[in-house]
């Protein structure tokens, strides 16, 4: 019995250790296990490269104010940091655009000015150029005169919610309410005048249902000329 638990103990002894392999090739060696490679991944806090639409400098004021706002989007969008933000949107200027900006970097080199390097900078600058000072009071004009017409309950909406954001206007919801009211056709506004409501969305809604209930869409906007 004391035989066999030498012998047992010897063969402990003799296993290879976690960390070593046994050769195929050669029986009676051992070789260390080569050690594991981690790969470490690095992480990358580039911002990532975008490409924002197009501008090509036309004198048309709602083609501008459109660019503008999808610019102002995709930095919203992909975080972009204030030092990228004239380099990105520089390079989207083609043709008139293009030609613009170089006369602009030339003329405030030669004049001794800093150069445009923050975007409400540039901004300002294309709204000058792009925007004329008579252009707020022909959509403040425009949205007083606003009616719904041919248009349908909800085309009427996004019409009146687009110049008072291109004027920007900021209001209390019921002013911005008996604005909408004021500009629909009569049909539609008399059948909701006293039915319960709880915001402009609601209203739109209850609106929109008066709509397709009265006539169908292209019989009303035959009545409506």
């Amino acid at each position: 019995m004391v035989h066999s638990s030498v012998h047992e103990e010897e063969w402990h002894h003799t296993q290879p250790p976690s960390d070593i392999f046994y050769s195929s090739h050669h029986n009676d060696d051992y070789y260390q296990r080569p050690p594991r490679q981690h790969r470490h991944r690095e992480s990358s806090n580039r911002e990532p490269n975008i490409t924002l639409p197009p501008f090509h400098g036309k004198d048309n004021v709602e083609n501008y104010l459109d660019w503008e706002m999808k610019v102002e989007q995709f930095f919203s969008c992909h975080g972009v940091s204030e030092d990228r933000k004239v380099s990105l949107a520089t390079l989207s200027f083609q043709g008139h655009a293009m030609y613009w900006w170089t006369s602009l970097e030339k003329e405030r080199r030669i004049n001794h000015e800093p150069p445009i390097q923050y975007w409400n900078e540039l901004r300002s600058a294309l709204r000058r150029r792009h925007i004329p000072p008579y252009y707020d009071r022909e959509l403040i004009d425009k949205l007083q005169r606003l009616k719904q017409g041919l248009s349908s309950v909800e085309e009427y909406r996004q019409s009146m919610e687009l110049l008072m954001m291109r004027v920007g206007i900021k209001e209390e919801e019921r002013t911005t309410i008996s604005r909408f009211q004021s500009g629909l056709n009569l049909e539609i506004r008399d059948k909701v005048e006293l039915l319960p409501y709880r915001d402009l969305n609601e209203l739109v809604q209850l609106f929109s249902r008066v709509e397709h209930q009265l006539l169908p869409y292209s019989t009303w906007k035959a009545l409506a000329i």
